[in-house]
């Protein structure tokens, strides 16, 4: 990188933190930081989930897998997200939205308290909570290392910059500061990735390559496979199921672009927009991925240097700089919305079970609480990234795959399928017994069972088995023991009841307000003191 390449990145940096300073004006209250208001507009929620999916990964790990393996990258990852996320529209978007509109909470995970019990909360709020900030530390992990590449200054180094700078923005301006940055960002990305698919189309005519010929090179041979090796047919089906949880809310971030639209229709719209986006785009910038191997050959053996190396060569300078923003422009998307979805899981959930002071914030004192919660989780996440490589948690694809994939579904099935009608039967014992034996298997399979089996266990049932597990548990206890209470299928209806907005019909009105009790103490849903509505 030169002088123009730097001036293109920090000129990024300050029209990012230009953005928060400017949301700042429109958060109010923690209803504005964590749900907009409900006033974001269905194509601007439907960009911001685009862009909070994306991550420097795609140009790391995803990158490597598009190297050795070819059009499977498409093929199980950005492909079953979009089926994932057009199914979403339907089944989960609108009652998500819901939750904002009818029932009044801010978090995700708000609803739950009624909808089980504060157990079961606080259980999902937690483990979601700490995986998330692996999860994240993962892509602070792999935007450092594309700027190591570029700039030759340390992981350590790169993962201080690319955090701090996310922390202005993200904790000034909250949900709003996130979603037009990621419009921004989308923008960027958009130049970004035609102007790397140009260049490379360009080399290979340079090559005597032309655009279809390039996949009987013999350095491409096999690489137009849809499924290969460990990216098989199991693992694109469990991948399916994982992603229609998590890019639906499973995740939180999502659920939040779901929320702050103004009503169900406008989030079922956001989120065809968004499926939309990821069927087509990725298509576009996976292709110089794809051909990679014809032009660069990379310096480790997972390839995950491929896409920089090729970048490096194929881009002029100003160019270059532009790439390089698209990189921050994919992680600081997702980590900001992260940070923002789990601020308000604890400053909404968790703060008022485990502190009494919590209970009784003000409007002022819950957003300065989640500006502080904000910056906490990013500083945990930093710190978690530094342990990316090591042997507890591995490389960057390992994290992303078996990690969050693997523990995805035992956190998410009950929170999404408490959401519908069919599922009404099962109550906290179904939650809490899909969540923990869940987890318990994801432990058995990665680790005494894969110690003790010839080549460890494939990497398909290492992500599937603890979602089966979960989702049979799930299913069967609640038939069991149907704990369907009439607290619990008011609920339910509220959230599935036609028609947009505030107003409704019967079951709507017999929703009981989403409180619970701490000690005997009642929990309001801002968190503090009771009141007479939300």
């Amino acid at each position: 990188m030169n002088g123009l390449d730097w001036a293109v990145l920090i000129g990024y940096f300050g029209v990012m933190v230009a953005i928060g300073v400017w949301s700042h004006k429109r958060v109010d209250d923690v209803s504005d930081f964590f749900t907009a208001g409900g006033k974001m507009p269905w194509w601007l929620s439907g960009i911001s989930h685009h862009m909070s999916g994306y991550s420097a990964v795609m140009f790391t790990g995803y990158a490597g897998i598009a190297y050795t393996y070819g059009v499977t990258s498409f093929v199980t990852w950005s492909f079953p997200i979009a089926l994932g996320i057009a199914i979403g529209s339907k089944l989960f978007a609108p009652r998500i939205n819901r939750l904002r509109s009818r029932l009044h909470v801010a978090s995700p995970l708000e609803y739950l308290k009624n909808r089980y019990d504060l157990k079961t909360q606080q259980a999902l709020a937690w483990s979601g909570m700490m995986l998330k900030i692996v999860d994240v530390g993962a892509k602070w992990a792999a935007i450092a290392t594309l700027l190591s590449v570029f700039t030759g200054i340390s992981l350590n180094q790169g993962i201080l910059i690319t955090g701090a700078i996310t922390a202005v923005y993200c904790t000034i301006g909250g949900l709003w500061a996130d979603a037009l940055t990621e419009l921004g960002q989308f923008v960027i990305q958009l130049l970004a990735g035609i102007a790397m698919f140009v260049a490379v189309v360009l080399k290979l005519n340079d090559k005597g390559i032309g655009f279809l010929d390039a996949w009987d090179q013999p350095a491409l041979q096999g690489h137009d496979k849809p499924l290969v090796a460990q990216y098989g047919t199991v693992f694109l089906l469990a991948f399916l199921f994982i992603k229609l949880f998590e890019y639906n809310g499973g995740m939180l971030n999502q659920a939040q672009r779901y929320m702050a639209t103004s009503g169900p229709k406008e989030a079922e719209r956001s989120a065809r927009l968004s499926a939309a986006l990821w069927l087509v785009w990725p298509l576009v910038l996976f292709f110089p991925m794809w051909m990679s191997p014809l032009l660069v050959t990379s310096n480790k053996p997972d390839g995950s240097d491929s896409y920089a190396l090729m970048t490096e060569q194929l881009l002029p300078h100003g160019l270059l700089g532009l790439v390089v923003v698209g990189f921050f422009s994919h992680t600081m998307a997702m980590c900001s919305s992260d940070a923002n979805a789990i601020a308000a899981v604890f400053t909404r959930d968790c703060a008022p079970v485990i502190w009494a002071r919590a209970r009784e914030w003000n409007q002022r004192s819950g957003l300065i609480a989640a500006r502080v919660t904000t910056v906490v989780f990013l500083g945990l996440s930093m710190a978690a990234a530094t342990q990316v490589n090591s042997p507890a948690f591995k490389d960057i694809i390992t994290v992303v795959i078996k990690w969050v994939a693997g523990l995805m579904g035992p956190m998410a099935i009950p929170m999404m399928l408490g959401l519908l009608r069919p599922f009404r039967r099962s109550g906290p014992t179904a939650a809490l017994g899909s969540w923990s034996m869940g987890l318990l298997a994801f432990w058995l399979v990665n680790y005494p069972i894969n110690w003790n089996v010839d080549g460890g266990v494939p990497l398909q049932y290492q992500v599937s088995i603890p979602l089966a597990v979960s989702l049979v548990l799930y299913i069967v206890i609640g038939f069991v023991k149907p704990e369907d209470t009439p607290e619990r299928l008011a609920i339910i209806e509220t959230i599935n009841t036609d028609g947009d907005g505030d107003g409704g019909s019967a079951g709507a009105a017999a929703a009981p307000e989403p409180r619970d009790t701490v000690e005997g103490k009642l929990i309001s849903p801002s968190g503090g003191a009771p009141s007479g509505g939300a």
